[in-house]
């Protein structure tokens, strides 16, 4: 079995405290990484300082932290920063997020995902590196600086989150890892092969490319409650994200349920909306029911090929005790 992860939850808690009793709750647990995404709420940088304090062995990793919202620079600087605090237990892990985040909350032009991901990526590896910074690239142009203090020890591992086929390649050529999310198991595996193909146009082995699967995990003694979760978490990403999830999925072969997803939600027809995600592609792209049942599905996904390490992520409108119950259910050897 390879790694399980923990993915401290992407809706607002109650407070910084909280998620810093989850991510210890996830080193008593077992769990192997703690990550934590930014969106519109909590700093994440900020937070998982508080996590490295209050911990020990887990290791603390950004899922994901935008390339709109802070300069390459200041995200090198950050994490070797965090590579300090915590001890040497940091992974960076970055992404372009999507149009509705950047642009009506970070207000900034989504522009050229891929290349602003891709110069990125190069500059963040160049500050990490201890090394002047010289780059010349169509959004990003440094010259002269290096940090003051030298580079990290170890220069932490970075990663790229991605969904469609260029920026999974991209993720394959340039970072250390990809982040795979809202994916079915036959979308995975077609996107692996795009991830290869960029490892190899780097002149990487592709098995040193960590892939890391995001999945949406609810565990609870009422098995029923914990499926609508899950269900109601993936019909919001599908119809109140934009279209970035619903073209995701659509390049899957569920375009119709994609649009009809998206359709339905943006009309106000909400429940009409959550209702369409059915058992089987529930079942194909996250993780909910009973303890038992939950253990055996996420049982399967971990066994994929493509698969180093599975983060278990919690339905946005899970309660605290909900997440808990969770997390102790999915813990390793549980």
């Amino acid at each position: 079995m390879g790694g399980r992860d923990v993915f401290l939850p992407v809706a607002a808690q109650p407070s910084v405290d909280a998620l810093v009793d989850q991510a210890k709750r996830g080193e008593e647990l077992g769990y192997d990484r703690a990550w934590l995404p930014e969106t519109w709420g909590r700093s994440a940088t900020v937070v998982l300082t508080s996590v490295a304090e209050h911990t020990d062995e887990i290791g603390i990793g950004t899922s994901i932290v935008p390339v709109y919202s802070r300069s390459p620079a200041l995200i090198g600087m950050t994490a070797a920063t965090l590579q300090e605090v915590s001890g040497g237990r940091m992974r960076l892990g970055l992404g372009p997020s999507g149009p509705a985040v950047i642009e009506n909350w970070h207000g900034v032009d989504f522009g050229n995902p891929l290349k602003r991901t891709r110069e990125t990526l190069d500059v963040v590896k160049q500050v990490l590196s201890g090394e002047v910074v010289e780059y010349d690239g169509e959004y990003f142009d440094l010259s002269g600086f290096r940090l003051r203090q030298g580079p990290p020890e170890p220069v932490p591992s970075v990663d790229a989150a991605a969904m469609g086929p260029k920026a999974v390649e991209l993720a394959g050529r340039f970072a250390d890892g990809w982040h795979a999310l809202m994916l079915t198991r036959e979308g995975l595996n077609e996107r692996t092969e795009d991830l290869a193909r960029g490892a190899e146009l780097a002149g990487k082995d592709p098995d040193d490319v960590r892939t890391t699967l995001s999945l949406t995990c609810c565990a609870l003694e009422d098995g029923d409650q914990a499926r609508d979760l899950v269900r109601q978490h993936l019909a919001f990403y599908l119809g109140g994200m934009g279209t970035y999830y619903r073209d995701n999925l659509a390049r899957q072969g569920h375009e119709e349920l994609a649009h009809g997803v998206y359709d339905a939600w943006n009309d106000g027809r909400r429940e009409e909306a959550t209702a369409m995600i059915d058992d089987d592609l529930l079942d194909a792209m996250a993780v909910g029911g009973t303890p038992e049942r939950a253990r055996d599905l996420l049982a399967e996904f971990e066994s994929l090929d493509p698969v180093d390490a599975v983060s278990v992520s919690f339905p946005r409108a899970a309660s605290v005790e909900e997440i808990v119950s969770t997390m102790e259910a999915l813990a390793p050897g549980a």
